[in-house]
């Protein structure tokens, strides 16, 4: 009976300790800390103090300016366009609450659509190749909206397009060169539309032929 007890004992002993360490650890782990909230630091032409934003405030703003620069490729060109075709600058720095994590320069206005360098130097020391990219079409309107002074852009895209997609110039357009080169279009379909037609009415008429003379 002693021995029953001793053992009871050492059972209720072990899974009161079990239950102890498990409220220990799902107590350490609800204790631990948050991540740091995402942001940004804007710097550039025309802003007499940087813009920050922080994601846990404006968390759509934030979400569209790290959008213009988290779909780079690991390799960009190693040169850009001239100086004197770039357009005013406007560095763009991620932030980890207020820890700065990466950088990359913005070209909005440059001649043949935005551009953006990325810095080989990276402010938390990762490993990376300096390139230029060719920048989202709503860059402009994106650093517009959260403070830059840059001219609005009505003819911007939605959205934008990364990596070469480009709305033409309207000097390149020609109405009438177009309308002509859809109705040859057109008129091509249909020819072709008749061709078939005639193809398969003659066929239909042959195998009509073939059978009524079997039948005789």
């Amino acid at each position: 009976m002693v021995r029953h007890m001793r053992r009871l004992a050492a059972v209720l002993a072990g899974t009161l300790a079990a239950a102890l360490l498990s409220l220990g650890t799902a107590g350490s782990a609800t204790a631990a800390p948050k991540p740091a909230p995402a942001g940004v630091d804007i710097t550039g032409t025309g802003l007499s103090e940087p813009l920050r934003m922080h994601a846990d405030k404006e968390p759509a703003l934030v979400g569209a300016i790290i959008d213009q620069v988290n779909f780079l490729a690991r390799t960009g060109s190693p040169t850009g366009p001239k100086a004197a075709n770039l357009g005013p600058k406007y560095t763009v720095v991620v932030l980890a609450g207020e820890t700065p994590k990466q950088t990359y320069d913005l070209y909005p206005k440059a001649v043949g659509g935005p551009r953006v360098y990325r810095p080989a130097k990276q402010p938390d020391g990762r490993k990376t190749s300096a390139g230029w990219f060719l920048g989202r079409l709503s860059m402009s309107e994106t650093l517009r909206t959260a403070g830059v002074p840059l001219e609005r852009q009505f003819d911007t895209v939605s959205g934008g397009a990364g990596g070469g997609e480009r709305v033409l110039p309207e000097d390149t357009l020609d109405p009438a060169k177009d309308l002509d080169e859809a109705l040859g279009d057109l008129q091509r379909l249909l020819l072709l539309n008749v061709g078939v037609m005639l193809t398969i009415t003659v066929g239909l008429a042959g195998i009509a032929l073939l059978i009524r003379r079997r039948t005789r």
